[in-house]
């Protein structure tokens, strides 16, 4: 996985694992309405077993694009990877699962540390353990979502050169992190998860998130912008509602002017797609609508 082992904005991630082969356990295969699902243990990081759901539709056999889904925090650590198969309030029905099976994707979903099944431990308790460990839980789970990605790589039924990810708030942030450290990612769309660090903190917004993605000394060395420039040319959708004070407008606006100038400086203009739609911190119907659209086209 490691192609940018000596990237420095990986550096800034902590103690990382060392790459082992990945182990799976089959725990179920089941079908769902209209797709296959299933339920596996991974083991990603050599520290813990991870739970992970993939779906696949029921006809064809493969190759898959793939669409890996990063499913959001919302303060419901029961939650976890049960947000790709059940929605969430605050998300569209019908699923994620379902949604992007009937496009004729692939797509996985993880438990992110502290969720669900590899719940246990509060957030906070795992940053403080971590930062004395020399590990960043941020860059754990970035880790463990590029390891998803390896195992998926390695499977028959996936067109490895046609992947996608997309995300909801904390998914969000996910997607447009993890393609930027790995281009193996093709297409990157973030719901809600649009987030200038400098905005936020002259926007006094900092208590609106968790702890789980503070980096340190992150903003010695990058701005939000420098991180994201790392995705272009490469397709990416970016929605946020209008309302949404997790997503302070004037940087998702500062964001938007700095992508634009760079996505036309590497001639493709079209790759960059930023929605600002009404609501809060929701995916709309509008939203939806686009980042189908957007995938179908650019996946």
């Amino acid at each position: 996985m490691m192609e940018h082992e000596f990237d420095p904005l990986q550096q800034l991630l902590g103690d990382l694992p060392i790459d082992k082969p990945i182990s799976v356990e089959v725990l179920k295969i089941e079908e769902q309405a209209g797709y296959r699902l299933e339920s596996l243990l991974l083991d990603l990081n050599g520290m813990e077993q991870v739970p992970a759901y993939v779906a696949t539709p029921l006809t064809g056999s493969g190759p898959f694009p793939l669409v890996v889904f990063n499913h959001s925090h919302g303060g419901d650590y029961t939650n976890g990877r049960n947000e790709f198969i059940r929605s969430s309030s605050y998300l569209q029905q019908p699923s994620f699962a379902k949604i992007l099976t009937d496009m004729g994707y692939a797509a996985c979903c993880i438990d992110m540390w502290g969720f669900n099944e590899r719940g246990g431990k509060t957030e906070s308790e795992l940053v403080k353990e971590m930062l004395w460990q020399g590990k960043v839980l941020w860059g754990m789970m970035i880790y463990d979502n590029r390891r998803l990605l390896d195992y998926m790589c390695q499977r028959a039924d996936i067109d490895e050169l046609r992947i996608a990810t997309i995300g909801m708030s904390m998914g969000g942030l996910m997607a447009w992190w993890s393609a930027a450290l790995d281009e193996r990612i093709a297409v990157t769309i973030d719901i809600c998860g649009q987030v200038d660090a400098h905005t936020l903190i002259a926007k006094r917004g900092l208590d609106h998130h968790g702890f789980y993605s503070y980096v340190p000394g992150l903003l010695k060395h990058y701005t939000t912008l420098e991180i994201q420039q790392r995705i272009v040319p490469r397709p990416r959708m970016s929605l946020v509602g209008r309302n949404d004070r997790l997503c302070p407008i004037e940087g998702v606006e500062h964001l938007a002017n700095g992508l634009y100038e760079a996505y036309q400086a590497a001639g493709k203009p079209e790759h960059w797609k930023p929605v600002v739609a009404s609501g809060g911190h929701m995916e709309t119907l509008e939203m939806r609508t686009a980042w189908e659209r957007f995938l179908a086209i650019h996946l």
